[in-house]
């Protein structure tokens, strides 16, 4: 009999009155004594649930914003097996001269080198003409965007690439490209097609472009990389094999900087792909080679996108547990939407008087605001325009499921207008192909093409101005 009533009071807890308990003992119907407790405990004081949902949040944010920044600079999802196993672009990097990766636009983290390294390089003390510096660079992961898998014995055995190969520079702190990160600035010294192009093999790729109309082998594959030029990329080659404009120039686009991008619908150059996590999962999976899964039907179309039909990309499904690139989007696009847009510094970066006058024309006579909302700085809402709105051609937005161009995000427009931490030849170059090599051939173009009727004064100011955003 005690044993039952100390069960009981565990049960109830030690508020539980104890007529209540004496029944438990000398009562014969369980079903009142079921009914009695059950109104007890109703009135014990419960704990809220979820009461600290607000600790939660902020830890949740903490973990995502450190999981994500790993993800953007150091995860490859997986494909060095694409990079390394199939292309062996190991085996030439491993004979590139830190001098040599420089030139290609390569970036190095001085923030991973040690110090005494780190100051020898600024003295002009490391031999950078020395392949053997660039595995060590590898070695300490201070190469931007690349992986570098060695043996026991430290021979360099593969290569991999993430986010920050193409979305990550430095700020030439120790030396020109070697500096500390700037995460979501687009490398625009980069020379993405140049370096895959001095793999020893381009067959994987080949293969990838079988319905190429005249048919394409590695020497064309060479060609059609070599011709992209420094920071650019061409994401759609292997759905549609349009390597050339029709003018002849590269089909390929400027890299967009990742950074800035909260609250904007779309995040490419043309539109109707999908917002962030869309275009990460494409680029994992369809650009890095990364094992994950990826799925757009759309893009199964034998008219449009004849590669893509042809090779199945545009449906890539992965074992669950092999998949390295689907649980990590969350992360990866919480810390993509944190990366701030660099500011400007009046007097430095911009005529402040003269970005005053240039704010007036943006919101008036120039019509800027008709698409740049303040401070998204592109259309509230949807942000696509058609070409024939824009009237200008029509071949890179063909390329896009929507057949339309995106109100580009006019942030950090000084980043390129000055060229800052770009080489000089690299300086410039704006709309989605590099049309136009200043914000001043920008404005003039929107002048002529909207009949704006701006004098060379108003222009300048509204240079001005772009550069003050």
């Amino acid at each position: 009999m005690a044993t039952h009533l100390t069960m009981l009071l565990v049960l109830v807890g030690a508020t539980v009155p104890l007529g209540v308990a004496a029944l438990a003992c000398n009562s014969a119907d369980r079903d009142e004594v079921a009914e009695r407790v059950a109104s007890a405990e109703d009135e014990l004081p419960r704990r809220p649930r979820f009461g600290n949902f607000d600790a939660t949040t902020e830890r949740n944010t903490r973990n995502l914003l450190q999981r994500g920044q790993e993800i953007f600079r150091f995860d490859t999802f997986g494909d060095e097996e694409f990079w390394g196993g199939k292309l062996r672009l190991h085996e030439s990097i491993a004979n590139v001269t830190p001098s040599q990766a420089l030139g290609l636009g390569l970036k190095v983290d001085a923030d991973a080198l040690p110090s005494r390294l780190r100051e020898k390089i600024a003295r002009g003390q490391v031999n950078l003409d020395d392949p053997a510096v660039t595995l060590s660079l590898l070695q300490l992961d201070a190469i931007l965007g690349v992986t570098g898998f060695f043996n026991d014995s430290g021979n360099l055995i593969s290569i991999g690439l993430q986010c920050a190969f193409c979305h990550s520079t430095v700020n030439d702190s120790v030396r020109p490209g070697i500096g500390t990160r700037l995460d979501g600035w687009a490398n625009r010294d980069l020379d993405v097609g140049a370096i895959i192009a001095t793999a020893p093999t381009l067959q994987p790729i080949v293969a990838l472009l079988p319905e190429v109309p005249e048919g394409i082998n590695e020497e064309g594959v060479r060609r059609v990389l070599r011709s992209w030029g420094p920071g650019k990329y061409d994401a759609q080659l292997l759905l549609d094999g349009k390597a050339f404009r029709p003018d002849g120039k590269t089909a390929a686009t400027l890299l967009p900087n990742a950074f800035d991008m909260g609250g904007v619908n779309e995040h490419t150059w043309t539109g109707n792909w999908g917002s962030v996590p869309y275009w990460n999962a494409y680029v994992a999976v369809t650009q890095l080679h990364g094992r994950g899964n990826f799925f757009d039907p759309r893009l199964n179309d034998e008219d449009k996108y004849p590669n893509a039909a042809a090779t199945g990309i545009w449906n890539v499904i992965v074992d669950p547990k092999e998949d390295l690139v689907t649980s990590k989007l969350p992360a990866l696009h919480f810390y993509q939407l944190a990366l701030p847009a660099p500011k400007p510094e009046p007097g430095l970066d911009f005529d402040r008087e003269a970005a005053e006058r240039g704010a007036k024309l943006f919101t008036g006579d120039a019509k800027c605001t008709n698409c740049h909302n303040k401070p998204l700085w592109t259309d509230a809402g949807w942000n696509l325009h058609t070409p024939e709105e824009m009237k200008i051609d029509a071949f890179q937005a063909n390329r896009a499921p929507g057949n339309s161009y995106k109100t580009m995000n006019l942030a950090a427009l000084f980043v390129r207008e000055l060229g800052l931490f770009m080489k000089p030849k690299n300086k410039g170059r704006f709309y989605h192909d590099g049309r136009f090599e200043t914000l001043l051939d920008v404005v003039r173009s929107y002048n002529e093409r909207f009949n704006l009727r701006l004098d060379s004064s108003q222009k300048r100011d509204l240079v001005e101005y772009l550069k003050s955003l």
